[in-house]
């Protein structure tokens, strides 16, 4: 429910591995290869030449440094604003506000129900089940409406189905107490030793 960019952090993800695979892989075989040293030594011999070659050529008359240094410069502080903005980007969509309606008596306001109190609500009733082993309750926005998104951590042995359904049994009555329905997703995931299903409640 939450805006959190999932493909671009993929990319990201995908990009940094390989990086770090290749560059691991290059260790692994520069170590366990005693022939490629040499290929190494001359491959980054020829590198650092290339290098110094073209630094040589960007520096302006009467500077000592290339203005490449600049530019690279520039692109370090692009990367970090980048790397400051996908960094604010990660787990947007949260909301305070679950509903709001206007108060139709002939003066001004509104009322609003804060979803701290249904995230309190809801998260007292998982917290007495005893085939619960631990449960989140936070309050998202999704296409521009306020639901909620229910994790819970079932204990071994414990029937997901089952789970599920009291659960949802849990959020109808809340809908009741509120008034109206909101947008619920549940998920219910297990230890490593456990195999339950996810179960998704939407409407």
């Amino acid at each position: 429910m939450n805006q959190t960019p999932r493909t671009l952090n993929r990319i990201l993800l995908a990009v940094i591995g390989l990086a770090l695979a290749l560059a691991g892989g290059l260790a692994l075989a520069l170590a366990a290869v005693p022939g490629l040293s040499g290929w190494w030594r001359s491959t980054t011999e020829r590198a650092g030449a290339a290098v110094e070659s073209v630094l040589a050529a960007t520096t302006l008359p009467g500077q000592r440094d290339s203005w490449l240094w600049i530019v690279l410069a520039l692109a370090t502080l692009l990367v970090m604003l980048g790397m400051i903005v996908w960094i604010a980007q990660q787990g947007r969509g949260r909301a305070s506000t679950l509903a709001a309606d206007d108060v139709d008596d002939g003066g001004p306001g509104s009322v609003a129900l804060s979803g701290a109190l249904a995230e309190q609500a809801l998260r007292g009733a998982l917290a007495e089940r005893t085939d619960i082993v631990h449960a989140t309750v936070a309050t998202y926005e999704y296409r521009g409406m306020p639901g909620l998104r229910v994790k819970v951590l079932a204990r071994k042995g414990a029937a997901p189905q089952v789970l599920a359904e009291q659960i949802s049994d849990q959020i109808e009555a809340l809908e009741l107490v509120l008034g109206r329905q909101i947008p619920v997703v549940v998920s219910i995931g297990a230890s490593a030793r456990t195999r339950l299903g996810r179960g998704d409640r939407v409407h």
